[in-house]
């Protein structure tokens, strides 16, 4: 369940709803869009599963409680500036191919990855943490890509961001202290 919260408010702050907005703006067929973006999520959580099963064994409990702190209020600070909007690359791939390429590129190695892999670290079933992420991150954009980026644009995205970034902060330096046995 934490995994899916902090996929959808590191999601909220990011590019990638902005992406698929236009996305969904150039291509009709929206399922397959949402297709695209679904498996690319899926496979870059994947990759941040992966990435914490190999680097668990490493870390100690208050270890892995701070790198989940760490990839929190990276998350959160990062949220605080704006992001501006991704261009949609013109690639002739189609609605699916477009959207995965798309989308897999911009979330390798982002925030919600990290933040994926910080909650793998501390899983018994490390899949979940990707699966909540993918989860997460699908609630933010398969509305933006049924939006489209003049939907987009009439919501309230600036107080959504600094709500979420705030959020995620708070929460990253909860965890923090926490790990370091401060509370």
């Amino acid at each position: 369940m934490a995994a899916i919260v902090a996929a959808l408010l590191a999601q909220v702050s990011d590019r990638t709803p902005w992406a698929v907005a236009a996305l969904g703006d150039r291509y009709d067929e929206k399922g397959a869009v949402i297709a695209g973006v679904a498996l690319a999520l899926a496979f870059g959580n994947a990759v941040g599963v992966v990435g914490g099963i190999l680097v668990a064994p490493m870390l100690s409990p208050n270890a892995q409680g701070l790198l989940l702190a760490l990839a929190l209020l990276s998350g959160g600070v990062a949220g605080f500036w704006p992001s501006k909007p991704a261009k949609a690359r013109r690639w002739r791939l189609g609605p699916f191919g477009s959207s995965l390429v798309a989308v897999g590129v911009l979330g390798f190695g982002d925030r919600t990855q990290f933040i994926t892999a910080a909650f793998a670290t501390q899983a018994t079933t490390p899949a979940f943490a990707g699966i909540g992420a993918t989860i997460g991150s699908l609630a933010v954009t398969v509305p933006a890509t049924l939006l489209g980026e003049r939907g987009l644009r009439k919501l309230p995205t600036t107080a959504l961001r600094l709500g979420a970034a705030t959020v995620l902060t708070l929460a990253g330096a909860v965890q923090a202290l926490s790990a370091l046995r401060l509370i």
